[in-house]
This record gives structure tokens, C-alpha cells and sequence, in this order.
């Protein structure tokens, strides 16, 4: 009973970690995209207090700045997509050929007539009506709840910026004199593992952007630019965002009429553009910072969706990142820290330095 003492205890805690964690995501999630984004600016707000600017103001200018780059983005998505609402004519009557050409498939291969198909639509029509405006009520809270958040993660990056040394005394407290310089190397650690991870996966979702764009372009797709930008940020959602965004622009550009040749052409850039982004961009730009295994790699992404949905898919790897700088730094836990990072790593180098390697020889 004793040897199984320890693991069960590890298993309720794991237990409790996750329910807490599920329980609480509308309190944590802002939290920690509030966190990380602090993490990401702190340089840039060190930077303007060096040249005599108040904290409050550099924080306020660093969260200025953030702004201007959404609002940035946003105005671009809207101008890219101003011609796609002009083509919404030409796009519903394409959509409608196809729903003709689908009924008549269903007709002839399945026995179904038009009108048994027409009868069983307005039936499924009728029977979700009643649903409509909790639908309608659904997506209005959602929307207010998102714009809450963003309050919320804006308010919290700004205090976190501007009481970062109040909090790392407070973290400092918590550990004997003798242990505090280990201390302040886990939270200098943690803040650039975060913050190298954030700007690499910027720069990668820029460099998609330019490559998508350039691909879509050649091969014919309308409102590229609009596309690309849409495929490049749904990037940010690990395994299910690249595929999302390709089958977005396969569908756009069929319901614009375009034929097999441009989606075969289309699926040859997201070939391509996936195979630079897994052996070049990732190993270059975002680095090898966040040192994880790829099991554990996969289990957290998984388990961050179950636990805080699409925000713990993107928040999980460097919030894993984090953790793991933390159990190789603590004695107890550097067991775990083991098994959660890279096999192999120091006698094995990654794309990265043999690309310097190389070019250091020449």
C-alpha cells in the first residue's frame, strides 16, 4: 500500500489541478493571456523607463501599442474583405448551383426525390426555429463576454507590468534567503522562455502571412491577402487551424467558381507552406525554447482544449514551457521536468544549430 501511496496522491492532485483549472477558466484564462502578454512587453516598457519615462506611462504605452497593432490588423482584414461582400451576389448563386447539383447527386445515387428532400429541410427548418433566439442570445452573451475579457486582459497586462517588482518580492518571501538567487534565475527564465515564444510564433504568423499570400496569388485565389491573414492567424491554433483555414479558402474559392486546377493549386501551397513552416520556420524562428517532448507536446494541447478550449490550445505550450523551467530548478520535481522535455537533445542538435553551424563554416 505504501508504494502505491505516492503515485495515488499525484493522481488526486493532478485531478484537483485540472477540475480547479476547468471550474475557473473564465477567471483564469484572462489572467494568463494578461501575464503573458506583460511577459512579451516587459523589455519594451524597461526600455522607456531607461529614458525617463514612469512606469504607469511605459505600461500605457505598451498596451497602446498592442492596440494599434489589432486595430491594424483589423482594418486590414476589413479592407481585404470589402471586395469579397461585393462578390456575396455571385457567391450565393454558386452556392445554389451546388446545392442543385447536390440534390440531383442525392436524387439519382440515393433514390431521394427533390421534394422528399425539400419536404425533410422545411421539417428540420420548423423543428429549430424555437431554437432561434436562444441562438440569437447565445451569441450576444458570447460576444459580450469576449469583449469583457479583453477589458480584462488589458487591465490585468497593465498591472502586471506595473507591480512586476511588488509580485517577484512576493514570489522572493516565499523561499529561505539561501534559495532566493535560484529563484530569481526561474522567474528570469520563465519571463524569456514566454516572451522568445510569443515573438517567434509573431514573426512566424508574418512570415506565413507573406508566403499564403504569394501562393494564393499565383495560383489565381481572389482576396488572397484576406485569405492568407485569415489561414496565417488561425495558425495560432495548434493542429486544427491550419486545416481550418485551408478548407475556408478551398470553400470560398469553390463558391467563386473556382474549378478543380485552382483547389488542386491551393492544397499545393498549403502543402508547401506547411512543409516550411514544420522543418525551417519553427526551428529558426519560434527556436527550441520551449524544450517539450512531443508526447507531452500533444497531451497538453489536447488537455488545454478540454480544459479552457481554444485559448488553452494556444496558452498551453508556453504555459508547459513555464512549468517545466520550474521542475528543473526545483529538487523534488526535476524528476518531472525530465520526462516532459526533449529526449536526447544534447547529443542529437536540432535544424537549428546545423543551419549555424554551417553557416559559421562558410
Amino acid at each position: 500500500m505504501q508504494v502505491l501511496l505516492k503515485p495515488t496522491r499525484f493522481l488526486l492532485f493532478l485531478f484537483l489541478l485540472f477540475g480547479g483549472l476547468y471550474f475557473t477558466r473564465s477567471i483564469l484564462v484572462p489572467l494568463t493571456i494578461g501575464g503573458l502578454l506583460a511577459m512579451l512587453f516587459f523589455p519594451v516598457s524597461l526600455w522607456l523607463e531607461t529614458k525617463g519615462i514612469g512606469r504607469a506611462l511605459a505600461a500605457l504605452l505598451c498596451l497602446t501599442l498592442l492596440l494599434v497593432i489589432g486595430a491594424g490588423l483589423v482594418l486590414l482584414l476589413k479592407w481585404q474583405s470589402s471586395d469579397l461582400v461585393h462578390d456575396l451576389a455571385g457567391i450565393e448563386q454558386r452556392i445554389t448551383e451546388m446545392i442543385g447539383q447536390l440534390k440531383q447527386f442525392v436524387s439519382s445515387k440515393l433514390g431521394i426525390s427533390a421534394q422528399q428532400q425539400k419536404t425533410f429541410i422545411e421539417e428540420q427548418q420548423a423543428s429549430g426555429a424555437g431554437q432561434l433566439s436562444a441562438i440569437v442570445a447565445k451569441s450576444i452573451n458570447s460576444i459580450l463576454s469576449i469583449a469583457v475579457d479583453l477589458v480584462l486582459i488589458l487591465v490585468y497586462a497593465f498591472l502586471f507590468l506595473y507591480f512586476r517588482h511588488h509580485f517577484k518580492q512576493f514570489l522572493l518571501k516565499l523561499v529561505p534567503a539561501n534559495a532566493q538567487p535560484e529563484t530569481r534565475r526561474v522567474i528570469y527564465e520563465s519571463s524569456r522562455v514566454a516572451r522568445q515564444y510569443l515573438t517567434g510564433l509573431a514573426a512566424m504568423i508574418v512570415m506565413l502571412w507573406v508566403m499564403y499570400g504569394i501562393g494564393f496569388s499565383i495560383v489565381g485565389v481572389k482576396q488572397a491577402i484576406f485569405l492568407a491573414v485569415l489561414c496565417g492567424l488561425l495558425e495560432t491554433i495548434p493542429f486544427v487551424g491550419n486545416l481550418t483555414g485551408t478548407l475556408i479558402t478551398v470553400l470560398v474559392t469553390m463558391a467563386q467558381g473556382g474549378d478543380g486546377q485552382m483547389m488542386l493549386g491551393i492544397l499545393l501551397v498549403y502543402g508547401i507552406v506547411q512543409f516550411t513552416q514544420t522543418y525551417l520556420l519553427e526551428p529558426l524562428v519560434v527556436g527550441t525554447e520551449v524544450s517539450i517532448n512531443p508526447l507531452f507536446t500533444i497531451l497538453i494541447i489536447v488537455v488545454g482544449e478540454a480544459v479552457w478550449g481554444i485559448p488553452g490550445m494556444i496558452l498551453a505550450l508556453p504555459v508547459l514551457g513555464i512549468v517545466k523551467i520550474i521542475c528543473d530548478h526545483v529538487e523534488p520535481l526535476k524528476p518531472y521536468g525530465f520526462l516532459i522535455g526533449k529526449v536526447g537533445k544534447e547529443d542529437s542538435p536540432g535544424l537549428k544549430d546545423k543551419l549555424k553551424r554551417v553557416f559559421r563554416k562558410r
